[in-house]
């Protein structure tokens, strides 16, 4: 009889230094002590999605745990098929600091930035 083999679970996120740079920063300087930062997707905007980041209390049990470059942050368990392979970057320019996600599973953005169109992750068989 055969047995299976597991495969390592691949992260779902990466981070680039500037956001693990933001994100180690804004742990700091938060105003209570934080788990992390939670990122994930919600509808709305005229493309349909939008990417939310907030601060996390807590660590529950169905999060989805990234850490990266010395950093946590937590991936709402809603947004998982919705970020795999995305790369969290932070820019900042003469008109504002944002988190960018570099998402290979988004399909189009309005022209504001504000929201996009994501496709579910294909998960190999």
């Amino acid at each position: 009889m055969a047995t299976a083999t597991l495969r390592p679970r691949p992260q779902v996120m990466r981070l680039t230094d500037a956001a693990a740079e933001r994100i180690r920063d804004l742990t700091e300087r938060a105003e209570k002590p934080i788990a992390g930062l939670r990122v994930g997707v919600k509808n709305g905007g005229c493309a349909g999605m939008s990417y939310t980041v907030e601060y996390a209390d807590e660590i529950k049990a169905s999060d989805e745990i990234v850490e990266d470059k010395g950093v946590k942050v937590l991936v709402d368990p809603k947004a998982v098929l919705f970020l795999l392979g995305t790369e969290m970057d932070f820019k900042v320019d003469r008109m504002a600091a944002t988190f960018v996600f570099n998402n290979p599973n988004q399909t189009s953005a309005c022209g504001c930035g504000e929201s996009v169109a994501i496709t579910p992750a294909k998960l190999p068989a």
